[in-house]
């Protein structure tokens, strides 16, 4: 593998694991995946890809801890600059545009699924959700009901999306019109 005629280093092609391991776990989850697939999605061999996790479940679980992190990322750019309520709002706004291109809101699916018959993956995806929790909780200063609002309107919009609900259905209005009253600054001026 190299890059640029250059050598990639350890962490770069583990970086290129966990990227082409995000598109094969979200496509067909943790027991539907397999290493083979992903080593060729990388252009490696599978012992290649085993030098660089010892086994599937750590590369899982690496995957899982990006796609907490590419969330939270996602929070901070949009809150960038802002605080409280308003850094709050940025983040409400913006989730729907995260998910929209697939991986991130397949792979957070494809880790409540595994969740359920792996005590350890459940732990480890447990706690980075919890984690997220507090990032927003923190980040924004907002209180608990607020966040859990939040992320239980974001679990309603994974399944409108995954689901292909149009967005002219009346749960969408329901979800606009739940920030619209909570941030009525937002809402658009022929709405008022």
């Amino acid at each position: 593998m190299a890059s640029d005629g250059m050598r990639m280093s350890a962490e770069e092609r583990r970086e290129a694991a966990v990227r082409a391991a995000m598109t094969e776990f979200g496509m067909a989850g943790y027991h539907g995946t397999s290493t083979g697939v992903i080593a060729k999605r990388m252009g490696v061999s599978q012992p290649y890809l085993f030098r660089l996790f010892p086994n599937k479940k750590a590369l899982f679980l690496a995957v899982a801890e990006r796609c907490v992190r590419m969330i939270e990322a996602h929070f901070e750019k949009a809150a960038q600059g802002l605080e409280g309520d308003e850094a709050f709002a940025a983040m409400c706004g913006s989730y729907q545009e995260l998910i929209t291109g697939g991986d991130v809101l397949r792979m957070q699916l494809q880790m409540y699924v595994a969740s359920v018959d792996d005590e350890e993956i459940r732990d480890a995806c447990r706690s980075r959700w919890l984690g997220l929790w507090d990032w927003v909780t923190v980040r924004t200063g907002v209180g608990e009901r607020e966040v859990a609002e939040f992320f239980g309107t974001g679990m309603l919009v994974n399944v409108l999306v995954a689901l292909g609900v149009p967005p002219d259905a009346r749960c969408w209005t329901g979800i606009e019109d739940l920030y619209a009253d909570r941030f009525p600054e937002k809402r658009p001026a022929d709405a008022q």
